[in-house]
This record gives C-alpha cells, structure tokens and sequence, in this order.
C-alpha cells in the first residue's frame, strides 16, 4: 500500500470520527476513538457475538498498548457552560459513574476525590483550570490494588464549541507502557454517560453502567450496615 494511499484511508476515518489526530511537533499521531465504536457495541451487539467482539477488543489493546496517551473524544448537543458543570459537579457526576467528586474547590493546585459507594476510588491535583473549556488533572486510581500500583498519570479535559454542540475530547496521558487497561477502559463508558445525561436527561443504562450502579448500591448498603 502507498503512502499515499495510507493517508488518504486515514483521512477518511478521521472525517468519519473513527479516529483522531493529535499534533507532536512535525508528527500527527492517529488514535481509534473507542466512542463511536462503543456506542454501536451498546446498541446492536448481542451476547452472541459479544464474544467475539471481546477477542477483537482484546488485540485492540495490545496493538495499542505501545503509545503512552488514549485520546477520546465525543459531539454532545449542550453549551459548554452545562458541559463543564456535568464535568465538575457532584451530583452530576454520580448520575454518570464516575465518583462523586469531594474535597476540591476546582482552582489550580487544589486536590480533588472521587467516591464511589461510599469509598475513594480515584484522587489527583487540578493542574490548569481553565472554564469552560480546558481541565487538566493529575489521576490516580484507588478502586483496586492492581491500579494503585500503576501510579499517577494524567487526564486532559478539552470543550470545543461546534455549533449548538460541544465537542469534548479526552486525553489521557503519562501512562506507562503496558498500563492497566481498566484506568483508560472505561472512558467510552463515562463520556456515553455523559452525552446520554446532558441530551435525555437520562442515566445510562448500557450493562457496564448498570453494574456499575449495583455496585455503588451495594457499597453503600454495606457501609450503612457496619454504620449500624
């Protein structure tokens, strides 16, 4: 296949939001945008084929396990002023699976939390604030001792406006060679949440998000047990 070839093929999935571009100085770097993707898996994959389409999202993984950044990135129909609240408010983001955020003010250098069933899952420092349109964070997970080990990495929070529409991309970075899929795994999760949220006012309700509140619920339920 010619270079040109090569180029002209990747132009089309860019434009057909398959994949996304990031500039390294003279370099363009192509990531698959795992969004779009996910969204088909949610609506039309049964547990037939699921099978199947865990084996190809495996050998995903491992072919892309060699970059240290994942870049995500989603069109949501809202302002960038509720964008950002979905981002950064508590409630907001209990409704979309992604810890309820405590004990950061959103200013730079604060530190930030979020819980999950009642416990700390993930923790990190507010690196540039910028509303509504840029959050950088420094991220380390806590829901398990085979992400602690991973150490800290960091997530970028980008707002475009596009029309009536934003377009949110996510760079997750400074992750080391061969990390941890579950600390990058679940954006699509997160950032479907969060289109699905601010569009219906609806909470996701793909099987990943729905265990996902069944394990906060019986968190809680356990926490309030041992309470008593």
């Amino acid at each position: 296949m010619t270079r040109f070839g090569v180029m002209k093929h990747l132009k089309l999935l860019e434009e057909a939001g398959l994949v996304v571009t990031r500039r390294r100085g003279r370099e363009k770097l192509h990531f698959l945008n795992a969004i779009p993707i996910r969204l088909i898996h949610d609506r039309w994959v049964s547990k037939y084929t699921e099978p199947w389409v865990a084996t190809l999202s495996g050998l995903k993984h491992r072919l892309e396990n060699k970059t240290m950044q994942k870049v995500f990135e989603i069109y949501i129909k809202t302002t960038p002023e509720r964008l950002w609240k979905a981002i950064t408010d508590t409630e907001m983001r209990r409704k979309y699976n992604f810890g309820a955020v405590v004990t950061s003010d959103w200013t730079i250098g604060s530190r930030y939390e979020g819980v999950g069933g009642g416990m700390p899952v993930l923790e990190g420092e507010n690196l540039e604030v910028d509303p509504p349109r840029r959050l950088v964070q420094s991220f380390r997970a806590l829901w398990g001792d085979d992400v602690k080990s991973e150490g800290t990495s960091r997530v970028t929070w980008e707002i475009e406006p596009v029309g009536d529409s934003c377009l949110l991309k996510v760079t997750h970075d400074q992750l080391r060679e061969d990390a941890n899929n579950q600390l990058y795994g679940g954006w699509p999760m997160i950032l479907s949440g969060i289109k699905t949220l601010l569009e219906t006012g609806e909470i996701l309700t793909t099987p990943g998000s729905l265990r996902w509140l069944q394990g906060e619920k019986e968190q809680l339920a356990e926490v309030s047990r041992s309470k008593s």
